[in-house]
């Protein structure tokens, strides 16, 4: 009998559900990142975890989901002079390759590059088709750091970050995170719990009550925009400690 989260979403047209992944949250392996594919993925709580540009492509739902909660934010103390000073300047989808090409030469998942040649054309595909969005983060006029993701209706999952400027893509994912905030999102997903995400506030949830989020998610008419839509007062009001004690 199949599991009862079944019926939260509708059967996917390419995977099996992601409640039957294997002990490591592996769903499937091979395929290739066409546009079908990677919406079907992400719109069933699945996403491509490659390795190298020789092995398959891994399709992941792991049991324990990280993801931003609105009430949970944090801004560690020593990061809201940094936002306060405006030191950067924050854009969006002003240069989307040039951001996923900086994720590409850090560290990876596993301690290696993980965002392959494929991955890399089939996301910039996505991002020219409005599904991938990027955040850029400057200083004087250079490239300091920056965040891409992929928006599907009132789902954002945040796949990448990189800096070359201290604290450069931590400023540009709590600009994302407030600027999704705004923009009414639902849901955002950051796949894995890292020691920087868990600073800023992210937390794990179990698998199902991320498909029961996703689902929900889905159906808001929610869109990215074409202008960031927050600057440093709506990023320090993310802050939750400091709306607690206001």
């Amino acid at each position: 009998m199949p599991p009862p989260a079944l019926s939260i979403l509708p059967p996917s047209r390419f995977f099996p559900h992601p409640e039957l992944a294997d002990d490591d949250g592996i769903v499937a392996i091979g395929g290739t990142l066409h546009l079908e594919l990677l919406l079907d993925a992400y719109s069933h709580g699945i996403f491509p975890w490659p390795v190298d540009e020789d092995t398959p492509i891994i399709w992941a739902s792991p049991a324990k989901r990280a993801v931003f909660e609105w009430a949970e934010v944090h801004i560690p103390r020593r990061l809201k002079p940094v936002i306060r000073r405006d030191n950067f300047r924050v854009t969006i989808n002003r240069d989307f390759r040039s951001v996923i090409r900086g994720c590409a030469t850090a560290p990876g998942r596993r301690g290696q590059t993980w965002l392959t040649s494929a991955m890399i054309e089939a996301y910039t595909r996505f991002h020219e088709l409005g599904f991938a969005h990027s955040v850029e983060v400057w200083q004087n006029d250079t490239l300091a750091g920056g965040v891409y993701g992929v928006a599907i209706s009132g789902l954002f999952a945040a796949e990448s970050m990189f800096y070359r400027v201290s604290n450069a893509s931590k400023v540009g994912l709590l600009y994302l995170l407030a600027h999704l905030r705004q923009r009414g999102y639902a849901l955002v997903d950051i796949q894995i719990l890292t020691p920087v995400t868990e600073s800023l506030g992210a937390q794990e949830i179990s698998r199902r009550e991320y498909l029961r989020r996703l689902a929900s998610a889905l159906k808001l008419p929610v869109t990215f925009g074409e202008t960031l839509a927050v600057g440093p007062e709506e990023v320090l009001a993310l802050d939750a400690s400091a709306n607690q004690r206001g």
